[in-house]
């Protein structure tokens, strides 16, 4: 039967275009749809979900696709459809209003009945089922008896509606209050000891995340001394090395586990998972852990290259769990499948590091997890094993790749293919990086205002606060590993922006959506990491490595504000601020910063010697000579006859260095 194609027809995202044919009367988040609903009397359903969502796909397919249901839909609501990823802001505002609601977290898909008038929640869940079953009504039954409520108990809900937005406010946090101090970040640690597993690494119990934040808190508590720490942190990130959250041939990490032993993922690959855990990996690499950190930083970066970069430069945002409509199809193997394709050598060796031979794990099948390393005679063999089951797998049906590119993600990206190529010694990995932030200055940088979304030739949506965050943090890292002019003066655009546009100024820190976006019921100022970490958090760190570079106080002003603002929510919660505890330690004890000017050739070994060992809180520029138009507090840092190398901490510069030597006597260590 042949459907006529809703208003989702005419957008780019992926997602939306998924349900552009449903018998659903879907139509994007915009005044027209609004004013109906309002005009009408008719409550809204929203729906936000994203391009990859596995429970996505499968209401869609008993609910939305069910003509029956469809009707109802169309009978009782306004349906509206909104893509997560283009649109943050709404779903961190219906997140929380669930959270409240439901008291429980929510997830995807999410499903919200709003009021028309004023677009405050009448009910909110996640996935309903077409027929009643695991304790959760009947799709078609919810959508009658919201509708009936919503006609019938107008006074109930204005009272409930008001109590919401009271709740709403509560969450953000109060005013700024006094620094917090050092001490939190112990206290987060000692939470994270508590909840950590010990036998499987990471935390809590299914469905397992890997709470990247986290690691990078601990990573950093363990560079200062905290033993227990960095034990976690690197056993954790083994355990996922070598685990199915990790695809064993392709490269990549899937979302998250369905079981405490990092054994099934939900197979999902997500831009800003792969990011943060790159930028991770490279740096307990850089740490001098176990080679099999810099190995899983190089496939995960190559990985990144290959599947996830659009020729023009830009980072896609997700591959889907599913392939032609089974989740997890395109990794899975049937061990005598398997066998054929490979030598009796070949299938030795890989059986064995592989598993391939053990009971099937997944729906008669078996994902690969790293059972075992090979003797080092073995390499080549499965070297060679690999590219076989990887070139068979290329052969399938493979799963959809969401070409939205998100601005925040690739910030993410810069940040983590500049670490890899910096540690790993890989200057493909730092052409990538720099390609990407080509790419996002050409297309999503337009007079003067940052967009979040590219997909065909549009760039949509005023940018978030996570946007300009994690790109400003991502062209600082990029300026570490290549000094480029023109990326110094963009991340002072875009830090300017970030104060002028989404400074709180009367509390300190800063909401997500920019002064002039569009009013929604809620402005949020995200304090806690989720997923990804904290804009707050990251916008606090890198105004603060902005702000000693540059010595400017505006930047350092906002970070301190920001910190100050969230001091009572890091009080209450420690371990749910691991963004923001990384910026307080950078401003407890601020960055050494290192400027090398001289020749580009000249400064190569003086900033391997700088750099080395690492250092969380060592910032170092090698700015070349040529340099034109730097700032003033650069512009004092002038170049010599030979390489000079500048060294700034706490508050005081070192006369200038010439010799390596010298240098590394003063290098943080």
């Amino acid at each position: 039967m042949t459907t006529i194609a809703n208003r989702l027809a005419a957008e780019t995202s992926p997602y939306l275009l998924q349900h552009a044919h449903n018998p659903v009367a879907w139509q994007p988040w915009d005044a027209a749809a609004l004013e109906q609903a309002r005009r009408e009397d008719k409550p809204i359903l929203l729906s936000i979900g994203y391009s990859a969502c596995h429970w996505c796909h499968v209401m869609a397919h008993e609910s939305f696709e069910d003509a029956a249901t469809a009707a109802l839909m169309n009978q009782l609501y306004v349906n509206i459809k909104v893509d997560r990823e283009e649109r943050p802001d709404l779903d961190k505002i219906y997140q929380l209003a669930h959270q409240l609601l439901a008291r429980r977290g929510g997830g995807w898909p999410l499903t919200v009945f709003l009021d028309p008038h004023d677009h405050t929640p009448i009910f909110a869940g996640t996935y309903f089922p077409p027929q009643p079953r695991h304790n959760l009504p009947s799709f078609s039954h919810m959508l009658q008896q919201v509708a009936d409520f919503y006609h019938q108990r107008k006074d109930d809900l204005a009272e409930n509606s008001r109590m919401l937005l009271q709740a709403l406010r509560a969450v953000e946090g109060g005013n700024a209050s006094a620094m917090p101090g050092a001490a939190l970040a112990a206290q987060a640690c000692a939470a994270l000891a508590g909840d950590y597993d010990a036998r499987h690494g990471g935390f809590g119990d299914a469905p397992k995340f890997p709470m990247t934040s986290s690691l990078e808190l601990l990573l950093r508590r363990g560079h200062g001394g905290d033993a227990a720490a960095m034990d976690m942190a690197l056993h954790a990130l083994r355990c996922m090395a070598v685990s199915g959250l990790f695809d064993q041939l392709g490269g990549g990490f899937f979302r998250y586990s369905v079981d405490e032993r990092w054994e099934i993922p939900h197979f999902e690959k997500m831009l800003y998972d792969n990011a943060l855990l790159l930028a991770l990996y490279s740096q307990a690499h850089a740490a001098g852990g176990q080679a099999v950190y810099g190995a899983t930083a190089h496939a995960t970066a190559a990985w990144l290259m290959t599947a996830m970069q659009a020729a023009e430069g830009g980072y896609y945002a997700t591959l889907d769990a599913d392939a032609a409509g089974e989740e997890g199809s395109y990794y899975v193997w049937d061990a005598n499948a398997a066998r054929a394709l490979l030598s009796a050598e070949e299938w030795a060796v890989a059986r064995r590091c592989f598993g391939l031979d053990l009971p099937a794990n997944f729906e008669g099948r078996r994902h690969l997890r790293r059972m075992a390393d090979p003797n080092s005679e073995d390499e080549p063999l499965l070297d060679t094993a690999r590219a076989k089951l990887l070139a068979a797998r290329g052969l399938r049906a493979a799963p959809r790749r969401d070409e939205k590119i998100l601005t925040a993600w690739n910030g993410m990206a810069i940040r983590a293919m500049a670490l890899a190529g910096h540690w790993l010694d890989k200057p493909e990995y730092l052409a990538a990086a720099t390609r990407a932030a080509g790419f996002l200055q050409h297309n999503s940088w337009r007079d003067g205002r940052l967009f979040a979304c590219y997909k065909d030739g549009q760039a949509r949506f005023p940018a978030y606060l996570d946007d300009y965050a994690c790109l400003l943090d991502g062209l600082l890292e990029l300026l570490q590993a290549r000094w480029h002019d023109d990326w110094l003066a963009w991340a002072i655009a875009l830090a300017d922006d970030l104060l002028a546009r989404f400074a709180d100024g009367e509390r300190g820190g800063f909401y997500f959506t920019a002064v002039d976006h569009e009013s929604l019921l809620h402005r949020p100022k995200p304090l806690s990491d989720e997923s990804t970490p904290s804009g707050n958090g990251v916008a606090a760190l890198a105004l603060l490595r902005l702000g000693h570079l540059l010595g400017d106080a505006r930047y350092l002003r906002a970070a301190e504000r920001t910190l100050q603002a969230a001091s009572e929510a890091m009080q209450r919660y420690p371990a749910a601020h691991a963004a923001l505890l990384c910026a307080l330690d950078d401003w407890l004890e601020p960055q050494q910063i290192v400027i090398l000017r001289g020749a580009a050739p000249a400064m190569a070994a003086w900033l391997r010697e700088a750099a080395l060992p690492w250092h969380p809180r060592r910032l170092v520029f090698a700015i070349p000579a040529e340099a034109a138009g730097l700032p003033p507090g650069l512009a004092a840092r002038p170049a010599g006859d030979a390489v000079l190398a500048y060294v700034c901490a706490n508050g005081a510069c070192r006369p200038p260095l010439d010799a390596p030597a010298r240098l590394r006597e003063l290098l943080l260590v």
